[in-house]
């Protein structure tokens, strides 16, 4: 099994540390470097077994907290069909985060992805091969877990070729990846002008968009990302968002239901926000029925608590 693992110790001042507990965060990366946006499921092992369980964000990240300073095995399973489980051991000191990055492995018989989401600027032909060198070097280095030098070899890539489509969507999302939502949207439009029909940059703009809070912009985007590739559950979800920031629960119930009927439980989350859309128009069944579905499929997942108190807020059915 491959994969590979990047960690990063960052310790607490020495007078505070041995009163505090410490705490594991990490990322999951795709093995092209990119971050992880679906659901996946993350256990914590002690030697007595399995201490408790969390799933990733939309971007991978995920996080367990006040943990009791040993060496831990962290177990990742994500879609079961395309990657490899995998597993790395973790040390957790007082006081102290321990930072840890992770590439997932893809299957030898896992499927290739639809030829719809690959157009052809993400494949061209007249990419230089200094070019091409510094692309790898950045997709290694992200796969290392090392973001800020996967960035610098991306931006060389482009220096060398700035029409180089694939380099600015993979540099936006590590952009992306670090909060830089301005820089990223600039990537991920530049990519879009090299190519209109380019699927993964118009989808990564939608994101930027979303949590920009540029609603209306981002229903625009994802609405065109659906028409080149309708199958994706992830424009479904983020256009189900952003049509909720606009407040039209109509359409975000629709983008909802097709997020999680093209992506199954990984993507329950669109239960959890079809939960609250029914609890705000007053339908108590329903939305009961939505934070069940929801705790049924991601039991720990992020929206878990809040479904439990949604739950106990509409009483009996």
């Amino acid at each position: 099994m491959k994969f590979a693992i990047a960690i990063l110790l960052l310790f607490a001042s020495a007078t505070i540390a041995a009163a505090q507990g410490g705490s594991i965060s990490g990322k999951v990366f795709l093995p092209n470097g990119a971050l992880l946006n679906e659901r996946a499921k993350i256990q914590l092992l002690t030697e007595r077994g399995v201490k408790s369980s969390v799933f990733t964000d939309d971007r991978g990240a995920f996080e367990f907290k006040s943990l009791t300073p040993a060496i831990y095995e962290i177990v990742i399973e994500a879609d079961v069909e395309r990657f490899e489980t995998a597993k790395v051991k973790v040390e957790v000191f007082p006081g102290s985060p321990s930072l840890v990055n992770i590439t997932l492995a893809e299957k030898k018989s896992a499927a290739k992805p639809p030829a719809t989401v690959v157009s052809v600027g993400e494949m061209d032909p007249a990419i230089p091969g200094a070019a091409r060198k510094e692309f790898q070097r950045g997709s290694d280095a992200a796969q290392a877990g090392n973001l800020d030098e996967a960035i610098k070899h991306l931006r060389k890539a482009i220096d060398i070729y700035p029409r180089y489509l694939m380099a600015r969507n993979d540099l936006g999302t590590y952009l992306l990846s670090q909060s830089k939502l301005v820089e990223a949207a600039e990537q991920f439009r530049a990519a879009i002008d090299l190519d209109p029909k380019a699927f993964n940059p118009r989808l990564n703009l939608g994101i930027v968009l979303v949590q920009q809070r540029e609603f209306s912009k981002a229903a625009q985007t994802l609405k065109v990302a659906i028409t080149i590739n309708g199958e994706s559950p992830a424009a479904h979800l983020y256009n189900g968002l952003a049509f909720e920031g606009l407040n039209d629960l109509i359409k975000a119930t629709a983008e909802f239901e097709s997020a999680h009927q093209l992506g199954g439980p990984t993507f329950a989350v669109a239960l959890f926000h079809l939960g609250q859309i029914y609890a705000t128009n007053g339908d108590r069944t329903h939305a009961r029925r939505m934070f069940e579905e929801y705790l049924k499929e991601s039991p720990d997942g992020p929206q878990a608590a809040e479904s439990r108190k949604m739950l106990s807020i509409l009483g009996g059915s």
